[in-house]
C-alpha cells in the first residue's frame, strides 16, 4: 500500500471518530432528559413522612436504652472490681493479723524483761542484745501495717482499750488512762489485739 493511500486511510478513521463524537455530543441532552423522564424525584406521602420519623425515634430511643444499659454495666463492673480488691486486702489483713498476733506475747515479754535491765555488770550487754531483738520484732510489726496504740493519757475507749482496773486517782479525770498493763496493737485502721489499761474512777 503506497504512503499516500495509507494517510488517506488514517484519515478517513479520525474523520469517522470526529462525527461519532459530535454524534454522540448532539445525542447527549436527548440521552439525559430520557433518564430524568425514566428516574423522576422521589416523593413521599405525609403519612410515609410520620412512620419514617416514628420508626427513627423509636431507634433513636432503643439506641439511649441501650446506652444506658452499657454505662450501667460498666459502672457496675467497676464497683465489683473496687469491692473484691476491697475483700483481698482484707482478707490478707486478716491472715497477717492472726499470724503476728501470735507473736505479740513474745514482744510482751521482751518488753518486760527490758522494764527490769540491769544497768551495770555483765547484764548490760544481755540487756542491749535483748533490746536489739525486741526492736527488730516491731520493725517486722511496722512493716506489716501494724502498730501499737499510744493509750496512756488518753480517755478509756471501749472499742480500743480494754479496763482491767478502775481507782481513784485526784491526778487524773475520770475514764482517763493511768496506766498501759498490756499494748494494744493496731492493723491499719482495724484493732488487732486492744490495750488492756488502768483508768481513773
Amino acid at each position: 500500500m503506497s504512503k499516500k493511500k495509507k494517510k488517506k486511510n488514517q484519515l478517513s478513521v479520525e474523520e469517522a471518530l470526529e462525527g461519532k463524537t459530535a454524534i454522540g455530543e448532539k445525542d447527549q441532552p436527548q440521552r439525559e432528559s430520557e433518564a430524568a423522564e425514566e428516574s423522576p424525584e422521589l416523593e413521599l406521602s405525609p403519612e410515609e413522612v410520620m412512620e419514617l420519623k416514628t420508626a427513627f425515634e423509636e431507634s433513636q430511643a432503643k439506641a439511649d436504652e441501650y446506652l444506658d444499659g452499657w454505662q450501667r454495666a460498666r459502672a457496675e463492673f467497676a464497683n465489683y472490681k473496687k469491692r473484691v480488691e476491697r475483700d483481698r486486702a482484707r482478707y490478707h489483713q486478716d491472715a497477717v493479723g492472726d499470724v503476728i498476733k501470735s507473736y505479740l506475747p513474745v514482744v510482751d515479754d521482751l518488753e518486760r524483761a527490758l522494764k527490769d535491765r540491769p544497768q551495770d555488770g555483765d547484764g548490760v550487754s544481755w540487756a542491749e542484745g535483748i533490746e536489739l531483738i525486741y526492736r527488730k520484732m516491731l520493725k517486722v510489726l511496722e512493716a506489716e501495717g501494724i502498730t501499737r496504740m499510744d493509750a496512756e493519757g488518753e480517755l478509756f475507749d471501749p472499742n480500743l482499750h480494754e479496763a482491767i482496773v478502775k481507782m481513784e486517782s485526784d491526778e487524773h479525770e475520770s475514764e482517763q488512762i493511768i496506766e498501759v498493763l498490756q499494748q494494744g496493737y493496731m492493723i491499719g485502721d482495724r484493732v488487732l489485739r486492744p490495750a488492756k489499761v488502768r483508768i481513773a474512777a
